[in-house]
């Protein structure tokens, strides 16, 4: 049953990471915050009021120890606590991140080089690899190829596994985390979740168009004079031209792909909607919990002089609750299918 915005009630537990077994519950939170991004790690904080004697809460400890937040019930956001406060009034702030905060904390463990795969192949055994010597606990789901093909290498225990990731989501590839699954998909994925009018944003929204990240011409670099490029001069725009490294490809296939996957985003002008500064109405017809980084919303607005009616993409949702009750903001882009 969908639980309206602004309507969430939140309990938090505290898990051990190599059992799964509960150390602490936390029943009445008097701050939570949480966010899904994409492409990148989330975070969260909660504060707890302890009893008198703190109990389990003064056990808790960084990397060791897990917090999983609960909205009415549901469980929403999952990751490793990165940096617990004891207080002397009595509380205790925790501030976690999420499953893929690992990675940045794994190197590879294997050496491995790769001919003509899909990214979201190469994605998944990076992931798999960075896990399999102590996991955590996560899963992996693959919504669709990207059907992009490349060629790429990785080197045991040279880099970072997050950072390697996150290269190969600058080349045609999407990821994000909903608890303790990671989920890849290529970048024109656009499942829709729901629809948003003028009057799901009560509080006003703000439309930018981020001309600085346009660009008409891309020319990628890969390692080895590998070299790839897509778009020329723009009717409309005229020719602005971008060049960059990408030292993880190998193949000018691939260099061509990250060339049209950045042109992509890019052109034209690329552009977002933030409601950070207020909140969805309790009437949005989407579920909190659908709110997922990777997916679409359509969007119809005439609140601003710039007037849009189109699907765009979830590139962020921020959910905080205290005393005042429960707040959603999301932060959508254009969808770049």
């Amino acid at each position: 049953m969908r639980v309206p915005i602004g309507y969430g009630k939140y309990q938090a537990q505290f898990l051990d990471r190599r059992t799964g077994a509960v150390v602490a519950h936390a029943d009445v939170l008097l701050e939570v915050e949480w966010s899904r991004v994409l492409d990148d790690i989330s975070e969260a904080h909660v504060v707890v009021k302890a009893d008198g004697s703190c109990g389990p809460l003064g056990g808790i400890r960084s990397w060791r120890h897990k917090l999983v937040i609960y909205r009415s019930g549901r469980p929403v956001w999952e990751g490793p606590i990165g940096v617990p406060e004891w207080r002397a009034d009595g509380t205790v702030r925790v501030r976690a991140v999420d499953v893929l905060a690992w990675l940045d904390r794994r190197v590879p463990h294997h050496s491995v080089r790769f001919a003509s795969r899909d990214l979201v192949d190469i994605a998944a055994w990076l992931i798999e690899d960075a896990f399999a010597p102590g996991d955590p606990g996560h899963s992996v789901e693959i919504i669709a190829p990207t059907r992009i093909r490349g060629d790429r290498a990785y080197h045991a225990d040279v880099g970072q596994t997050g950072e390697h990731l996150r290269s190969l989501a600058e080349t045609g590839l999407d990821f994000t985390s909903v608890g303790s699954r990671i989920v890849l998909m290529p970048e024109n994925h656009c499942g829709r979740v729901g629809a948003l009018t003028d009057a799901d944003f009560p509080g006003g929204l703000v439309v930018v168009e981020d001309g600085l990240a346009l660009g008409t011409r891309w020319v990628v670099h890969g390692q080895d004079g590998v070299r790839g490029e897509a778009g020329g001069i723009d009717d409309y725009y005229g020719l602005l031209e971008r060049s960059v490294e990408e030292t993880s490809i190998l193949d000018a296939g691939s260099a061509d792909a990250a060339a049209r996957s950045k042109l992509n985003m890019a052109l034209p002008a690329p552009v977002f909607i933030d409601s950070q500064q207020t909140t969805l109405s309790p009437e949005a017809a989407v579920d909190v919990e659908s709110l997922v980084p990777g997916w679409c919303v359509d969007v119809t607005t005439t609140a601003t002089c710039r007037n849009i009616s189109q699907s765009l993409k979830i590139v962020g949702v921020k959910v905080t609750a205290d005393g005042n009750g429960e707040r959603v903001a999301v932060q959508l882009t254009t969808a770049g299918v």
